[in-house]
């Protein structure tokens, strides 16, 4: 199972960008999806996820500025972030919850991590 996250980049604070992540493999079953994201120095932070059947949180700081949302027959997750702030650079790593065989519990995946600067 390969989760590839894409999307980062620089931004301009108040700018916005969307970030993808898609997981492949030998997959049965995926449930909770989310990003997390670690600054230089920092621990890795929650920063939104989404279950199978829509439901969602998020951090704080981020209510009413991101949304994250997921494509389930392309088992894709996406965080669209708005009103990007220079403290919000980091590196963005999607995870998810996924089950490979019928039987076999959930296992949590991680993305390479995608790289978000905001910086004017």
């Amino acid at each position: 199972v390969q989760l590839q996250a894409c999307g980062g980049g620089l931004v301009q604070p108040g700018g916005s960008l969307r970030l993808s992540c898609a997981a492949s493999g030998s997959i049965f079953r995926i449930d909770t999806m989310g990003w997390y994201r670690q600054a230089p120095g920092q621990q890795r932070e929650l920063v939104a996820r989404i279950t199978t059947g829509g439901s969602t949180n998020y951090q704080d700081s981020v209510k009413g500025r991101f949304t994250i949302s997921r494509d389930n027959p392309k088992n894709t997750v996406y965080l669209q972030m708005n009103s990007l702030r220079p403290e919000e650079t980091a590196v963005y790593y999607c995870n998810a919850l996924i089950s490979t065989r019928r039987y076999d519990t959930l296992q949590s995946y991680w993305g390479q991590g995608t790289k978000l600067t905001v910086s004017s």
